[in-house]
């Protein structure tokens, strides 16, 4: 039987300067089971607002946007704080979404940070709170939209081959990491 999620693109930002302003680029790994199909690059604002729409948008037109039966997420924030609205993305897509994330994030420094240091970080903060707590499944801790904890578990350890970290997210901050300092680095 077909794995009811061997289609994947998995999203991850690229790095850039604590002091830098402006758009950061965004790579997605498009993954059929376990052979690398394709890459998606687009960008989004660093502490901005648009991550969502700007990977609906990539994915949608995409030649890949027929295929996709699940959408991963290298943490819920991107280019710093541009939280992606996980409802939304899901919604636009008619996809299954998948934050994933090494470690517990410090939810009550992100809330600190969020209220009183990021544009719209009330906003921002509600998103995160509405999407609820990270859980944690199969050496990782995961939010998830139209998926159920196990079939989480299933996805993950399907595509956790060579760390904890799903291939598509591994390969996408492998991908970004070069396209923005010329080489890989550090793990996801």
């Amino acid at each position: 039987m077909r794995h009811p999620f061997s289609n994947v693109i998995g999203f991850d930002d690229s790095p850039f300067p604590h002091s830098y302003r402006g758009d950061v680029r965004i790579v997605g790994t498009v993954y059929a089971g376990l052979r690398f199909d394709g890459v998606l690059t687009g960008h989004i604002r660093r502490d901005g607002a648009n991550a969502a729409k700007n990977i609906a948008k990539l994915v949608a037109e995409s030649k890949f946007a027929n295929h996709a039966q699940i959408i991963m997420l290298q943490g819920i924030a991107l280019g710093g704080f541009n939280v992606v609205d996980v409802p939304y993305l899901s919604r636009s897509l008619q996809l299954p979404v998948l934050v994933v994330a090494r470690r517990r994030p410090d939810m009550s420094a992100i809330k600190k940070a969020l209220l009183t240091k990021v544009p719209g970080g009330v906003r921002k903060w509600k998103l995160i709170e509405k999407l609820g707590p990270m859980e944690p499944v199969a050496n990782v801790f995961v939010q998830r939209v139209r998926l159920s904890l196990d079939e989480a578990r299933q996805v993950i350890e399907k595509f956790a081959v060579h760390s904890h970290i799903p291939e598509p997210l591994r390969a996408a901050h492998l991908i970004a990491g070069a396209i923005t300092l010329g080489q890989s680095r550090g793990r996801p």
